[in-house]
């Protein structure tokens, strides 16, 4: 299966709630010949998008668009859903980045930040094996010093990859080990060095203190790491992720997002209300457990899966 097949698929329960809105819209059939909806269709997209996870503020951009939007003969529930496509990638465009590790820092500082469950050891994992394979030096810190089974998932990893993985005793500092690994991958000379955090709830003040302390331990041998602080949010939470975020600039300085999980509920499409509230790059989305499963996030592949559009039916629908 292909990366795009399997993203529609990982997408369908997100895209059947947004596809299923649009396609009850009661005014729906009134609008047959007309190019272009009515107030009353407009308030009903704006309430859809907003029950399908895209936030009030994106939900009121995108209508809007709709509103401008000239369509090329009928309205449809299908060609309403080509022009969300191409407005929901207008949004998104801005904030696809691949994550690209700098060849002028060896190493490369990744830091995973994150709630817990919200997949950050995995996607070390996967990271690491992608880098592995196309011939990057990495090597993976276990700073999730708080769960055995964290520090065993991540040599798990290690092992499949031939990555070198730095881990000290359970409950040790996290910030002394995160410094170890710094050290070592300097004088080892590995281009990406991966630093896995122990999950941790937004309002525990003394875990976020923590975390802010492995930022500063590592400053003290490379000031301008790390040089990601990547946030990864569990794509079944919903507009929960924002708040999550936000904490997490503040702790961590968050650079970038990693969405995971986007194949386990109908909450898919936060993605774009994160977009439209922070403006933060999104590096890459998840939708399974194998390293393959993890690709970097492109806007116009995202909204088509997201609204049930086949690739080939946004060319000829720009406005």
């Amino acid at each position: 299966m292909s990366w795009l097949q399997k993203l529609k698929q990982g997408l369908s329960k997100s895209s059947q709630k947004v596809s299923d809105s649009l396609k009850s819209l009661s005014s729906l059939s009134s609008l047959i010949g007309a190019s272009k909806l009515d107030a009353s269709s407009l308030e009903e997209v704006e309430d859809a998008l907003i029950g399908a996870d895209l936030g009030t503020a994106s939900a009121a951009r995108l209508a809007e668009a709709m509103r401008k939007h000239k369509f090329d003969g009928p309205v449809t529930a299908n060609s309403l859903a080509v022009a969300l496509a191409d407005a929901i990638a207008e949004i998104l465009q801005p904030v696809a980045a691949p994550l690209l590790p700098d060849p002028a820092h060896r190493p490369h500082v990744l830091l995973l930040v994150g709630v817990n469950g919200s997949g950050k050891t995995t996607t070390a994992g996967k990271l690491a094996q992608q880098w592995h394979q196309q011939g990057k030096k990495v090597m993976l810190a276990a700073a999730d010093t708080f769960r055995a089974a964290a520090i065993e998932q991540l040599q798990i990893w290690g092992d499949r990859t031939g990555t070198e993985v730095i881990a000290g005793e359970s409950g040790g500092d996290a910030a002394a080990l995160a410094y170890t690994a710094m050290e070592k991958a300097r004088k080892e000379q590995v281009d990406i060095l991966i630093i896995d955090t122990a999950g941790r709830l937004q309002n525990r003040t003394e875990l976020m203190d923590e975390l802010g302390k492995i930022v500063r331990v590592i400053r003290k041998l490379d000031d301008t790491a790390p040089h990601d602080s990547v946030i990864v949010l569990d794509g079944t939470v919903g507009q929960n992720a924002l708040s999550q975020v936000k904490a997490f600039q503040q702790a961590a300085d968050v650079s970038g997002l990693i969405v995971t999980k986007l194949d386990g509920s109908a909450k898919g499409g936060v993605v774009v209300a994160l977009a439209e509230a922070f403006g933060l790059p999104v590096h890459a989305v998840g939708v399974g457990e194998g390293a393959d499963d993890l690709q970097p996030f492109d806007a116009q592949e995202f909204a088509n899966a997201l609204t049930g559009v086949a690739d080939n039916e946004n060319a000829g629908n720009k406005n």
